[in-house]
């Protein structure tokens, strides 16, 4: 029977959904395209037909988690009710502390998803589509450092790159430290310790905040 476009669009994500879970819970190395399949209504052969081996599902299950999470938190984004650069960037900080409290699968998932990265040594060219989600990104952020040299809430005697390169990696580093358990001091807390971070950067990298 042949499917309709809505019909295979239907089916991709749910294999899309059934990959991140698996992923999220188990690690991506010991998950295999089998064991996927078997967790849906759909064959293997099914499977190889949307994804041509494993590596391209996960790449392409890395690219539809954050893109859906981007979209959602998208909606709460003060730029679009006219808020200035720092308040677009105090934002930016809060969406990975919500990532943190929301989806903490998504940061397990992450971690997995940058140790497979470099076991399997998968290229630049595989990876575009998700380097393509990064580059998207940043082109945001661009128009946010432009705002602050007109508004002069942010710090733009720092060049662009090196507040959003910052400001991502610390970011991200230490909400995944404790979405899968990093922390080696029982009596540390951890909202604390993340609020403290983006009061910090936000210290840094704006003016009268």
């Amino acid at each position: 029977m042949k499917l309709s476009a809505e019909q295979m669009a239907e089916r991709r994500q749910i294999m899309l959904q059934t990959a991140f879970r698996l992923f999220a819970e188990r690690n991506i190395d010991s998950v295999s395209m089998e064991d996927v399949a078997a967790e849906t209504d759909y064959g293997i052969r099914s499977f190889y037909r949307y994804f041509k081996d494993k590596d391209t599902l996960v790449i392409e299950t890395a690219t539809w988690a954050f893109q859906t999470f981007t979209a959602e938190n998208r909606k709460r984004n003060p730029e679009q009710t006219g808020g200035t650069a720092a308040d677009v960037y105090a934002f930016f900080l809060d969406s990975f502390l919500r990532l943190y409290r929301e989806r903490s699968d998504l940061l397990r998932f992450n971690q997995f998803f940058n140790v497979y990265v470099r076991s399997e040594k998968i290229d630049a060219g595989q990876l575009q589509p998700y380097g393509g989600m990064i580059d998207a990104l940043r082109e945001r952020f661009r128009a946010v450092y432009r705002k602050g040299k007109q508004d002069g809430t942010l710090r733009t005697d720092y060049p662009e790159e090196v507040i959003f390169s910052a400001t991502l990696h610390l970011m991200l580093a230490v909400v995944t430290r404790y979405a899968v358990g990093l922390v080696y001091d029982a009596g540390v807390e951890p909202e604390q310790e993340l609020l403290t971070m983006k009061e910090m950067l936000l210290a840094r990298y704006t003016v009268n905040h």
